[in-house]
């Protein structure tokens, strides 16, 4: 009797799993897959499946490489299928390439629909022939040797100037941007933290729309062109301790709902502060980050 319960019980729980599986929204992609090899400048299809997603809803289609957005492929109508499209002239040859599928405007926020594929190739003739020209320039480039000039050494160099010039050099180390690649740039906060260590989270503020965005950290990319989700994606950075730090927030498009707005998070550990970002085509939000 023990023996039947269990085999019921086991058999109630497996069904009642399955139907929760299938009350989830879910995307497979066909098409691309692992036996794939697209050819640049040929145009590519796609082809999909989708389980508790209606027809009328659209899906959002991104090719990545390295998982790093290369080219939004656009958002579809979700009816399991699109041809014509066109792939960016300057994407490379390479076999490392995925596209990532994303559920617009899911009913249930907290499962969002997203496939990944597995790992497919590109090729690209005359983007790997201009790729091979441009590293024959430059290995045919001869550097002109600067001819030597014994210029006599100025005596008794006042010390005044030595410090004035470390001095100045100290002050300017730390820059606070106006601009950044023709967008104004405004400074909301500024933060101190213990370490120079930090972990900074981000992830959509309010709808998910297809923001796509970076962030800067003294000019220099730390975070390339990710699809923000409602989901924390960690990133951990090293501040600069001998100065203010500036980090900001670059928008690549509008999403459906501009301007791109960005929750963040920034943690050195122990202290955890978080802001929301915002940024168009024409502005970037940024913050000012130093050390103790």
């Amino acid at each position: 009797m023990r023996k039947i319960h269990f085999i019921f019980l086991s058999a109630f729980m497996f069904f009642s799993t399955l139907g929760y599986a299938q009350d989830v929204a879910t995307i497979e992609i066909i098409s691309p897959n692992e036996n794939t090899a697209w050819n640049i400048p040929d145009k590519i299809t796609l082809q999909w499946n989708t389980i508790k997603i209606d027809t009328s809803k659209s899906i959002r289609f991104f090719l990545v490489r390295n998982e790093m957005v290369v080219q939004e492929l656009g958002s579809f109508k979700n009816d399991g299928f699109e041809d014509g499209i066109e792939l960016a002239k300057n994407i490379g040859s390479g076999n490392r390439y995925q596209v990532v599928a994303i559920e617009l405007f899911p009913d249930d926020k907290f499962n969002i629909a997203k496939k990944v594929t597995p790992f497919f190739s590109i090729t690209n003739a005359a983007s790997d022939e201009r790729k091979k020209k441009q590293q024959l320039a430059n290995a045919n480039v001869v550097t002109p040797k600067k001819k030597s000039k014994n210029k006599p050494k100025k005596q008794n160099a006042p010390v005044k100037t030595a410090v004035a010039q470390s001095k100045n050099k100290t002050e300017n180390k730390t820059e606070i941007r106006d601009s950044f690649d023709g967008r104004k740039i405004s400074y909301t906060k500024e933060f101190e933290f213990d370490s120079e260590n930090i972990i900074i989270k981000i992830w959509d503020h309010g709808r998910q729309d297809g923001d796509i965005v970076s962030i800067y950290l003294n000019g220099v990319q730390v975070i390339k062109k990710y699809y923000l989700t409602y989901w924390k994606k960690e990133f951990k950075i090293k501040l600069d301790p001998t100065k203010s730090n500036d980090l900001f927030l670059y928008a690549h498009n509008l999403g459906d709902s501009p301007p791109n707005t960005v929750s963040v998070e920034i943690s050195d550990g122990k202290k955890s502060e978080n802001i929301v970002l915002n940024s168009d085509l024409q502005s970037c939000e940024a913050v000012l980050i130093s050390v103790k």
